[in-house]
């Protein structure tokens, strides 16, 4: 069998996005993706509203940076689904650990398999959706509320919004540009509304998260209909510039 590998590996050669060859993703990166979640919304200054409330609590699994940015690229934009295998575990996991402080004993108490949590997934671009071919974003939605469930919290998977044809794909974008090109580009569907009820208790989850006009507007748009935001769950969180990548894991979960 050893030939027959070695012709495979010539006519099908595989990779770990970070460059170490014949493993789909390897140890190194692996161990990066390890957890536990981190707080990181003060590096994120468009999650403020502006209106004096706080933002919304946001949890990282790693910085965005080195062969995590590299996973993660390779993962949504250059067809690696296989790395489906490596993400959507080590979100479910750092999910079941994060369980308990998500919802304390004051909010389980309305929680229950017939009113779960909401864990909605941030909605591409049509034209990113028609290039990727899926919705990546929904891997992790489902595989964050497979680890809510793990911990003890009743929770499902909702993919309630849809991005409208007003903004553009938000790569290359500064702060502010985000801002603007996300303002009233959210809206929820009318499957989205029938699926969340009434006042539905929401859990954000996207891929990365970087001057947070993303989950800003995400947050409005559910909001408006009367329901409440928890926080939100990234799988990784852009460093401030100029500054070395960091997750504060020890700040209160509110």
């Amino acid at each position: 069998m050893r030939p027959v590998r070695e012709l495979a590996r010539l006519l099908l050669p595989v990779a770990c996005p970070c460059g170490e060859l014949d493993v789909p993703w390897c140890a190194r990166c692996a161990a990066l993706l390890a957890g536990p979640f981190g707080r990181v919304e003060h590096g994120a200054p468009r999650l403020d509203r502006l209106d004096g409330v706080p933002p919304v609590p946001v949890w990282a699994l790693t910085p965005y940076a080195g062969p995590v940015r590299d996973v993660v690229v390779h993962w949504k934009d250059r067809g690696r689904t296989d790395l489906d295998r490596l993400l959507a575990p080590a979100l479910r996991r750092a999910a079941a650990r994060l369980a308990p402080a998500l919802a304390p004993a004051r909010l389980a108490r309305a929680l229950s398999p017939a009113r779960p949590v909401a864990v909605v997934p941030v909605p591409s671009t049509a034209a990113a959706r028609r290039a990727r071919g899926r919705e990546p974003v929904a891997v992790l939605a489902r595989a964050v509320a497979g680890g809510l469930r793990d911990g003890g919290v009743p929770a499902r998977m909702v993919p309630a919004l849809v991005r409208t044809g007003r903004g553009r794909d938000q790569v290359g974008l500064g702060a502010r540009a985000r801002g603007r090109n996300l303002t009233g580009s959210v809206r929820m569907t009318r499957r989205g509304a029938r699926a969340l009820g009434q006042r539905s208790m929401c859990i954000l989850v996207d891929d990365v998260l970087t001057t947070g006009a993303t989950l800003a507007a995400v947050e409005r748009a559910l909001e408006g209909p009367g329901h409440d935001v928890l926080g939100a769950i990234v799988l990784a969180a852009t460093p401030a510039p100029g500054r070395a990548p960091r997750i504060a894991p020890r700040v209160p979960m509110g």
